[in-house]
Protein backbone atom coordinates (compact mmCIF):
# COMPACT_ATOMS: atom_id res chain seq x y z
CA UNK A 1 0.00 0.00 0.00
CA UNK A 2 1.33 3.75 -0.82
CA UNK A 3 2.04 6.34 1.95
CA UNK A 4 -0.99 7.85 0.06
CA UNK A 5 -3.34 5.44 0.00
CA UNK A 6 -2.65 4.48 3.70
CA UNK A 7 -2.97 8.07 4.50
CA UNK A 8 -6.36 8.24 3.35
CA UNK A 9 -7.66 5.26 5.16
CA UNK A 10 -6.52 6.37 8.49
CA UNK A 11 -7.92 9.59 8.02
CA UNK A 12 -11.07 7.53 7.37
CA UNK A 13 -10.68 5.31 10.32
CA UNK A 14 -9.77 8.43 12.64
CA UNK A 15 -12.50 10.46 11.38
CA UNK A 16 -15.24 7.43 12.33
CA UNK A 17 -13.30 6.29 15.66
CA UNK A 18 -13.81 10.21 16.52
CA UNK A 19 -17.58 10.67 15.54
CA UNK A 20 -18.01 7.37 17.78
CA UNK A 21 -15.72 8.11 20.24
CA UNK A 22 -17.99 11.28 21.20
CA UNK A 23 -21.11 9.50 21.11
CA UNK A 24 -19.64 6.56 23.22
CA UNK A 25 -18.26 8.98 25.90
CA UNK A 26 -20.78 11.58 26.00
CA UNK A 27 -23.32 9.02 26.81
CA UNK A 28 -21.25 7.23 29.07
CA UNK A 29 -20.14 10.61 31.25
CA UNK A 30 -24.02 12.27 31.15
CA UNK A 31 -25.25 9.12 32.05
CA UNK A 32 -23.12 7.34 33.77
CA UNK A 33 -25.89 5.99 36.53
CA UNK A 34 -27.19 4.45 33.63
CA UNK A 35 -24.08 2.14 33.00
CA UNK A 36 -24.24 -1.00 35.09
CA UNK A 37 -20.95 -1.43 37.73
CA UNK A 38 -18.69 -3.86 39.15
CA UNK A 39 -20.26 -5.37 42.49
CA UNK A 40 -18.73 -4.76 45.68
CA UNK A 41 -16.08 -7.73 45.44
CA UNK A 42 -14.81 -6.93 41.46
CA UNK A 43 -11.05 -6.33 41.53
CA UNK A 44 -11.09 -3.32 39.06
CA UNK A 45 -12.80 -0.39 40.53
CA UNK A 46 -15.19 1.51 38.05
CA UNK A 47 -14.00 5.07 36.46
CA UNK A 48 -15.66 7.62 37.96
CA UNK A 49 -17.50 9.75 35.49
CA UNK A 50 -15.08 12.24 35.66
CA UNK A 51 -12.00 9.47 34.68
CA UNK A 52 -14.59 8.71 31.58
CA UNK A 53 -14.62 12.56 30.22
CA UNK A 54 -10.91 13.09 30.73
CA UNK A 55 -9.85 9.94 29.60
CA UNK A 56 -11.67 10.85 25.80
CA UNK A 57 -9.49 14.02 25.89
CA UNK A 58 -6.25 12.19 26.78
CA UNK A 59 -7.06 9.29 24.27
CA UNK A 60 -7.99 11.85 21.64
CA UNK A 61 -4.10 13.60 22.25
CA UNK A 62 -2.83 10.64 21.15
CA UNK A 63 -5.13 10.07 18.05
CA UNK A 64 -4.25 13.59 17.14
CA UNK A 65 -0.38 13.10 17.51
CA UNK A 66 -0.59 10.27 16.15
CA UNK A 67 -1.80 12.30 12.97
CA UNK A 68 0.43 14.39 13.15
CA UNK A 69 3.38 12.14 13.19
CA UNK A 70 2.46 10.07 9.96
CA UNK A 71 1.99 13.04 8.38
CA UNK A 72 5.60 14.19 9.14
CA UNK A 73 6.47 10.77 8.03
CA UNK A 74 7.54 9.57 11.22
CA UNK A 75 5.40 6.41 10.64
CA UNK A 76 6.91 3.96 13.09
CA UNK A 77 6.26 6.60 16.11
CA UNK A 78 2.73 7.47 14.54
CA UNK A 79 2.02 3.96 14.62
CA UNK A 80 3.02 3.94 18.29
CA UNK A 81 0.49 7.24 19.16
CA UNK A 82 -2.12 5.55 17.47
CA UNK A 83 -1.97 2.33 18.84
CA UNK A 84 -2.54 4.29 21.99
CA UNK A 85 -5.55 5.92 20.80
CA UNK A 86 -7.03 2.46 19.85
CA UNK A 87 -7.26 2.21 23.49
CA UNK A 88 -9.97 4.32 23.76
CA UNK A 89 -12.39 2.10 21.56
CA UNK A 90 -10.72 -1.20 23.20
CA UNK A 91 -11.52 -0.01 26.56
CA UNK A 92 -14.98 -0.42 25.83
CA UNK A 93 -14.33 -4.44 25.91
CA UNK A 94 -14.73 -3.63 29.86
CA UNK A 95 -18.45 -2.52 29.59
CA UNK A 96 -18.86 -6.49 29.09
CA UNK A 97 -16.86 -7.83 31.96
CA UNK A 98 -19.44 -6.28 34.31
CA UNK A 99 -23.13 -8.05 34.96
CA UNK A 100 -26.21 -6.35 33.76
CA UNK A 101 -23.99 -5.01 30.66
CA UNK A 102 -25.94 -6.84 28.12
CA UNK A 103 -29.37 -5.58 29.24
CA UNK A 104 -28.56 -1.86 28.24
CA UNK A 105 -30.48 -0.92 25.18
CA UNK A 106 -29.60 -1.80 22.07
CA UNK A 107 -28.41 2.13 20.65
CA UNK A 108 -26.02 1.84 23.86
CA UNK A 109 -24.69 -1.71 22.91
CA UNK A 110 -24.30 -0.18 18.99
CA UNK A 111 -21.92 2.67 19.72
CA UNK A 112 -20.06 0.36 22.55
CA UNK A 113 -19.59 -2.25 20.13
CA UNK A 114 -18.48 0.09 17.29
CA UNK A 115 -16.13 1.69 19.08
CA UNK A 116 -14.46 -1.11 19.89
CA UNK A 117 -14.30 -1.93 16.30
CA UNK A 118 -12.87 1.28 15.90
CA UNK A 119 -10.06 0.76 18.38
CA UNK A 120 -9.33 -2.65 16.47
CA UNK A 121 -9.30 -1.28 13.38
CA UNK A 122 -7.13 1.27 14.12
CA UNK A 123 -4.80 -0.89 16.43
CA UNK A 124 -4.51 -3.40 13.48
CA UNK A 125 -3.96 -0.39 11.10
CA UNK A 126 -0.73 0.84 13.70
CA UNK A 127 0.21 -2.62 13.58
CA UNK A 128 0.73 -3.01 9.89
CA UNK A 129 1.85 0.78 9.49
CA UNK A 130 4.59 -0.08 12.08
CA UNK A 131 5.51 -3.56 10.30
CA UNK A 132 5.60 -2.11 6.65
CA UNK A 133 6.92 1.70 7.77
CA UNK A 134 9.90 1.21 5.17
CA UNK A 135 7.47 0.57 2.70
CA UNK A 136 5.06 3.55 3.15
CA UNK A 137 8.14 6.31 3.25
CA UNK A 138 8.81 7.52 -0.42
CA UNK A 139 12.42 6.81 -1.33
CA UNK A 140 12.82 11.00 -1.32
CA UNK A 141 12.14 10.84 2.33
CA UNK A 142 14.71 8.65 3.02
CA UNK A 143 17.55 10.32 1.44
CA UNK A 144 19.43 12.73 4.21
CA UNK A 145 19.23 16.13 3.25
CA UNK A 146 22.06 17.48 1.49
CA UNK A 147 24.49 19.27 3.87
CA UNK A 148 24.29 22.93 4.91
CA UNK A 149 26.77 25.57 3.81
CA UNK A 150 28.26 27.97 6.01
Amino acid sequence: MSYLRATRVLCWLLGVAFVISIVHYVDNYANYDDYPVPGPDASIPAPSAGLVGVGWFLFTAFGAVGLLLWFRRHITTAAIALTGYSVSGLIGIAHYSVPGAFEMPLWRQAHIVADILCGVAILVFALLAARYSDDLIPPAAKQPAPPRVP
